[in-house]
């Protein structure tokens, strides 16, 4: 049965708002003790901070508990895969990481800094965290090009002995399976037993597509700009030719058209559209989540005709799809159980964890609000546990 309709409620925001908001950028550094003495400054610095420092010399590990690295994230782009901008360059990412800086802060009460990388090349970039990894205690990579961005993060997972996670792909997914496991609550429906369309295979679609295996879903799509990856189909790339061998099981090959038809699940994290038909070839109490942003593949009010649960990445619409809701908890919790990796099972424990922070599940109420503070912690407790 579709739902009844979604009542959007867009937020009205003028240029000189948000300019004014971003002035002198959103993130300064703050004191944790005060100086205020020549007492203060002693201890703050010359001469007292030099046993600080001769300690860290013999033994390292006393920098976890007398500098903030322990508890500081380092924020890293190169600016090639920004929001829906694409490839605007590192210097015009700022204002991102910046916001993501603030959120780590806000939600998960985790310092960061962020870095913008005047380099593409994949060694220079994991040879630049490489040289300052004595900075910060993990890393949160950013708005990185498919398929770059696979290759980054695992060079820099190998180089680094720290949480490395490449939001994009895994924040993303993260809040995908939350979200799913709840409409599923709602339809009535085992997650296993769905068929499941995800459009789009780059960051986001390969690691939605990786979590959704994870979980025990058996019948996965995954199609890019020119149609369902399919054992064998030309000009594949590597991590193609790996998830087309993992997914599509019943060797489905053609366009959007053939995968949906009678699909239960449309996940789009692509920049396509999808018409109207294509949507209503697909099952009854279907659901979709059209996470392109800011224009989704199908809007939610046509896809509600049709559907019984619709998602968007959008904050004007129910069931936004926001990584907030998970990247925050998920380096508090590494970071508080000394994680020297984040896992699957860590990113299993978060979507759970995600999912049950919503107390009354509804066709309009799958994920919990993205400014629900309890989330965050809830988040930290069950990635720590799952360490």
């Amino acid at each position: 049965m579709p739902s009844t309709g979604l009542a959007a409620t867009p937020i009205q925001l003028t240029d000189t708002e948000i300019f004014d908001a971003h002035a002198g950028g959103k993130l300064s550094v703050q004191l944790t003790t005060p100086i205020e003495t020549k007492r203060d400054l002693s201890i703050a610095y010359t001469p007292g901070v030099a046993q600080v420092c001769r300690a860290i010399a013999e033994d390292p590990h006393v920098a976890a508990a007398h500098t903030w690295t322990s508890r500081l994230v380092a924020v890293v782009s190169d600016g090639t895969a920004v929001l829906g901008l694409g490839d605007i360059g590192a210097r015009a990412s700022l204002p991102v990481m910046e916001g993501k800086s603030a959120l780590f802060k806000r939600f998960g009460g985790l310092d960061s800094i962020p870095l913008v990388l005047e380099t593409t090349d994949v060694d220079e970039i994991v040879q630049t965290l490489v040289a300052l990894r004595s900075s910060f205690g993990a890393v949160n990579l950013e708005d990185i090009s498919a398929p770059r961005c696979f290759e980054v993060e695992r060079r820099v997972i190998e180089a680094l002995d720290m949480p490395v996670m490449h939001d994009d792909q895994h924040g993303t997914a993260v809040v995908v399976l939350a979200a799913l496991t709840n409409a599923a609550r709602v339809v009535a429906r085992e997650i296993a037993s769905m068929r499941i369309v995800i459009s789009g295979a780059g960051a986001a679609g390969i690691a939605v597509a990786d979590i959704l295996l994870q979980a025990g879903v058996g019948d996965v799509v995954l199609l890019d700009s020119q149609g369902i990856l399919v054992h064998g189909r030309a000009g594949l790339t590597a991590i193609k030719t790996e998830y087309a061998a993992r997914t599509n099981p019943r060797g489905l090959s053609g366009d959007l058209a053939v995968a949906l038809d009678g699909a239960d699940v449309f996940i789009g994290v692509s920049s396509g559209t999808v018409p109207e038909d294509l949507i209503a070839s697909m099952s009854d109490d279907a659901i979709v989540f059209a996470l392109s942003n800011p224009d989704p593949e199908v809007h939610p009010d046509v896809a509600a005709r049709h559907a019984r649960v619709v998602a968007t990445g959008r904050s004007d619409f129910p069931n936004q799809i926001n990584n907030v809701l998970a990247f925050p908890g998920i380096f508090r919790g590494a970071l508080d159980a000394g994680a020297r990796r984040i896992t699957p099972e860590m990113k299993l424990a978060a979507a759970r964890a995600i999912a049950e922070a919503v107390e009354s599940v509804a066709d309009d109420m799958i994920v919990p609000s993205p400014l629900d503070e309890r989330v965050a912690t809830a988040v930290a407790r069950a990635v720590a546990d799952a360490v």
